[in-house]
């Protein structure tokens, strides 16, 4: 059987730059695992994607031109139903075999092609009790052309296209009856090499060939033929101008960004971004990068403003000196390489001016009105039908910030809290955040240092925001720390209060990243808050309390023309909030498992539901610790018995954690009441120190103790006070040893 690499290539216009790397993932993934399906492709072949801005095309190794012969196993019916009783066909027998395309004009020919075997699981053929009539056939396997087909068609409909267009067939297309194609861009060549061969295949209307276009302006030859699928790439570069491969590419373009920056002299960087990087390797085939440079006069607006409409806008990469400012000079990634790059040079200078004087004009005009002077209009901007306004919502995240004020540092740093919370959303309102709303934060900040406020309150007005995604700095400063918090709770508990619950993959209102942004705060900065206070101080500001009435009233008007309710007053249903906090603590358990926890480490610490979160860690390092321990295995499984009696004898008397002395009368639960006397004091005072690690190893010595309490003590006696005094030595026990995490989650 001939095996021989495949290529494929779909030419066609200008792909979304944003979706193209995935396409060209996908195709190729999707075209290998449909000829693997059909016996084209075997598992050891390997598929190599190629995306550029006008082409996907896969390179699979080791594929088949036919594939093998299989042998098809069928069972029919019983003998009983399928031969009469002269062990000829039955007329259902026949009408099955001639639907399955075995010849049945001679009945006893038709018998002769079965297999009778015992219906049975001996054989792996029974079904039933009696014997059963089988159909043996040899499948003939599908040839590459038929294969190629089936497979291009079935990965074309797999592909994640952001957007369908339709357009028209050429009049000569060998496809009457069509009058239009859908894809996510009008297609214009197909190529399929199986080797050195053309696989004949249509598709989009398309005939395949061994040819293609190369670059549009720099190509050396028009059309570029491929005489091997080996070639495509080299082939497409030599003559064609272009790199085929979005990695190469890719690679390429960073190579040249840190040239360009070393010839400017030391002390350059690009500010290489991956998004930008993957977005503009989809923007050109042959990359060649340029230095440009605009007036100086703009680094005197805020460096963000200027980074983001260089990157979101034009896609140039900036550069950076030593200190991490930013320059004049930025860097043009492009798609032609003239011997005279003036004209491009010149073209990217004048293209970027105007962007630039946009955002100096909006940074001088945005600094005529103090923070201040905005915070009535937040009354005018609706932030949620069904809670209200920005100045409401704002008025929310003042009362929740200085409730946390109030515990992390009292009355000083809550009127710092509060101003900057007042303050926070302001910038909602100017010019520049309007223009680009990834600044609503940062220009705040800027904007509160003109308007002469303190670096504190800058800062906190800044980074209310952090963390905006995974990986990104947490607030600077004790009041940032604050409004931050206090702005992620009132979302998450607003959105919870009114009914917005993230499912599946939808998640509008970002509530798990403000959940994640909570977790990282409390937990990295090991601050002394509870879980539950902070959730009840968020609803508090929900709650029907006059304050929230007067709130609701000053800005009914202003809302009334949306059509929406303008504050709701109920408290939040104690359901709600379960699911708030289940909430919670399942994105915390999904972080920890991320950091390389394990899920029954991370189960038996949350399982407590700990309160202040900056000591889960420790909890968890203390965890993996006892693991260790030989005694671990026994005192977990000991845990889990211990729990299920309490369970069980909870549901028909209370059971306190309370021992008579008077009333032990086994030698096992005497001695494990005097090892608990002695271990537990112990233990008590390293968790008091915060050594879990200690604690859980000094527990651990109550393994044998337990192990002969369970050997020889009848927990369940027929005197009543032998048995509640029983179950309490239990009780004492198991609140003893489940304070770091529940133990009985480590059980196998």
């Amino acid at each position: 059987m001939t095996h021989q690499n495949l290529l494929v290539e779909l030419f066609v216009e200008e792909l979304p730059p944003k979706a193209l790397k995935k396409l060209g993932e996908v195709f190729a993934t999707q075209l290998c695992a449909q000829l693997r399906q059909l016996g084209l492709a075997s598992g050891d072949s390997v598929s190599t994607p190629f995306a550029s801005p006008r082409r996907l095309a896969a390179h699979i190794t080791q594929v088949a031109a036919k594939a093998a012969d299989t042998a098809v196993q069928q069972k029919l019916m019983p003998v009983s139903v399928g031969l009469d009783a002269d062990g000829l066909a039955t007329p259902a027998l026949l009408k099955k075999l001639q639907a399955l395309g075995a010849d049945v004009s001679d009945p006893v020919f038709a018998v002769a092609a079965l297999r009778k075997a015992p219906d049975g699981p001996s054989t792996g053929l029974r079904t039933g009790k009696a014997e059963a009539l089988f159909y043996d056939s040899l499948v003939t396997g599908a040839t590459l052309d038929v294969g190629l087909q089936q497979a291009l068609l079935a990965a074309l409909a797999q592909l994640p296209i952001p957007k369908m267009m339709s357009y028209q067939l050429e009049t000569d297309c060998e496809l009457p009856g069509w009058s239009s194609v859908h894809f996510v861009r009008p297609a214009h060549g197909l190529l399929a090499l199986h080797g050195s061969a053309v696989v004949p295949v249509k598709v989009l209307g398309l005939t395949s060939g061994k040819q293609t276009q190369g670059h549009r302006f720099e190509a050396h030859k028009s059309p570029v033929q491929v005489d091997h699928a080996d070639a495509y790439a080299a082939t497409l570069l030599r003559d064609g101008a272009v790199i085929a491969s979005f990695p190469d590419r890719r690679f390429a373009i960073v190579q040249q960004l840190a040239q360009a920056a070393e010839r400017l002299g030391p002390g350059f960087e690009v500010l290489m971004d991956e998004a930008l990087l993957d977005e503009v390797t989809a923007l050109v085939e042959r990359p060649n990068v340029l230095t440009c440079q605009f007036e100086e006069q703009f680094l005197a607006v805020p460096q963000e403003c200027l980074i983001l409409t260089m990157k979101a806008n034009q896609k140039y990469f900036p550069l950076l000196d030593t200190q991490g400012k930013l320059t004049n000079q930025f860097l043009v990634v492009s798609n032609i390489s003239p011997s005279d790059a003036s004209a491009v040079i010149g073209g990217n200078e004048r293209v970027v001016r105007p962007r630039l004087s946009d955002a100096k004009f909006f940074y001088d005009q945005d600094r005529k009105k103090t923070l201040e002077s905005r915070v009535a209009g937040l009354d005018k901007v609706v932030y949620h039908n069904k809670l209200g306004t920005q100045g409401l919502r704002m008025e929310r995240v003042r009362a929740i910030a200085n409730a946390i004020a109030q515990q992390l540092g009292g009355d000083v740093l809550a009127q710092a809290a509060d101003t900057a919370a007042r303050l926070a959303k302001t910038d909602l309102m100017s010019d520049m955040v309007g223009e680009f709303p990834e600044l609503q934060g940062i220009m705040g900040g800027y904007y509160a240092r003109h308007d002469g406020l303190s670096e504190d309150i800058a800062f906190a007005i800044e980074d209310h925001y952090r963390p905006r995604f995974a990986g990104d700095g947490l607030p600077r400063t004790e009041v940032g720390i604050v409004v931050a918090l206090a702005d992620k709770l009132e979302t998450l508990v607003g959105m919870f209060h009114i009914g917005n619950f993230p499912t599946g993959d939808k998640d509008p209102f970002a509530l798990r990243r403000h959940a994640l942004g909570v977790l990282r705060i409390l937990t990295e900065m090991d601050l002394p808050l509870s879980v539950d206070s902070l959730i009840n101080f968020a609803l508090n500001v929900f709650g029907s309390t006059e304050p929230q009435k007067a709130w609701a009233e000053r800005v009914a008007k202003s809302i009334a023309g949306t059509g929406g309710v303008a504050y709701t007053s109920n408290l939040m249903k104690p359901e709600t909030k379960e699911r708030l906090l289940d909430f919670i603590y399942d994105r915390l358990a999904g972080s920890l498992r991320e950091q390389g926890y394990s899920a029954l480490e991370v189960d038996a610490v949350l399982a407590l539901r700990p309160q202040r979160l900056g000591e889960v860690p420790r909890r968890l390092t203390a965890v993996r610790a006892f693991t260790a321990l030989a005694e671990a295995p026994a005192l977990a499984a000991a845990n889990k018995r211990i729990g299920n009696i309490l369970k069980k004898a909870d549901t028909t008397a209370a059971v306190d954690a309370h021992v008579s002395e008077l009333l032990l009368q086994e030698d096992a639960e005497k001695a494990l009441y005097a090892a608990m006397r002695d271990i537990a004091p112990r233990a008590q005072a390293q968790l008091d120190a915060g050594d879990y690690a200690a604690a859980l190893q000094t527990l651990a010595a109550l393994r044998a103790p337990v192990d002969a309490f369970f050997d020889g003590v009848m927990v369940n006696a027929e005197a009543l006070d032998l048995r509640l005094n029983r179950l309490g030595l239990l009780k004492t026990l198991h609140l003893a040893m489940n304070q770091v995490a529940d133990l009985s989650r480590l059980a196998a």
